[in-house]
């Protein structure tokens, strides 16, 4: 019964991905106008995921504050060399569906690491009880549909087509069903792995939203631009922040 409420569980999970659906049938025109928006208001949900969820679960589960530093750290550096590599093989056209922006292919890998903790947990919550562990998915769910927004947001903005964006968000959103299996088939100490995961996870939204996020918001310089984006931006925290009243 516990790998059927995992399954199913994290299967629901993957499926939140497809939420950038309702996107297709709007014109594009209207689409490109309100993009910038969105890839402030996924900055914010990044920013919000990484400080007040991802992080302070990494102080809860361990007391090493220098190897959870050290994790953040490790995070920012690899997901910088992950995308220094990306761009020393990326041509310097213009970002369009043959040439997506490289942050694009950075967005995709992080996704899919904070994903796979997700299932993860969820698989350890199931194993603890079923009800802490439909308590658990509950939570992640709510979680995850403003960052699945936000993600397929910043993959049209990067060139993705709408449709390209919504697979490959998909295809990321399936590792929360590896993660599961994994905790699920070896009975694998999830505390063990977690504990370098999260913070590492942290450091990785930490540099999407800073080195790459950001400073695509900054090329709209006028006052309406700047101040809808900071108010995108509030929102996307101000969220995260309210799902820290569900945990």
């Amino acid at each position: 019964m516990v790998w059927i409420y995992t399954i199913v569980s994290v299967s629901v999970i993957s499926l939140i991905s497809l939420v950038g659906v309702f996107a297709l049938s709007i014109d594009q025109k209207k689409l490109y106008k309100v993009l910038i928006y969105l890839v402030s208001f996924s900055a914010g949900t990044l920013m919000g995921d990484a400080f007040l969820h991802l992080i302070p679960e990494a102080f809860e589960n361990s007391q090493n504050t220098m190897k959870i530093s050290f994790s953040i750290l490790g995070g920012i550096l690899i997901f910088f060399l992950i995308e220094k590599i990306i761009r020393w093989r990326h041509c310097h056209e213009e970002p369009c569906e043959q040439h997506p922006h490289p942050f694009s292919y950075v967005i995709l890998i992080g996704d899919s690491i904070h994903n796979f903790i997700d299932g993860m947990i969820i698989a350890t919550s199931f194993l603890v009880s079923v009800p802490l562990g439909i308590a658990t998915t509950t939570a992640v769910v709510f979680h995850e549909i403003p960052q699945e927004i936000g993600d397929f947001a910043s993959l049209v903005y990067a060139g993705f087509s709408r449709g390209k964006a919504l697979f490959f968000n998909f295809i990321t959103a399936l590792t929360a069903v590896l993660g599961a299996v994994v905790i699920l088939a070896i009975n694998l100490n999830v505390a063990d792995l977690t504990a370098f995961l999260v913070p590492f996870a942290a450091g990785g939204f930490i540099y999407i939203a800073g080195t790459d996020l950001i400073p695509e918001l900054h090329k709209h310089r006028s006052f309406k631009a700047g101040f809808w984006q900071t108010i995108a931006f509030v929102l996307g925290m101000g969220l995260m922040a309210g799902l820290l009243f569900l945990e």
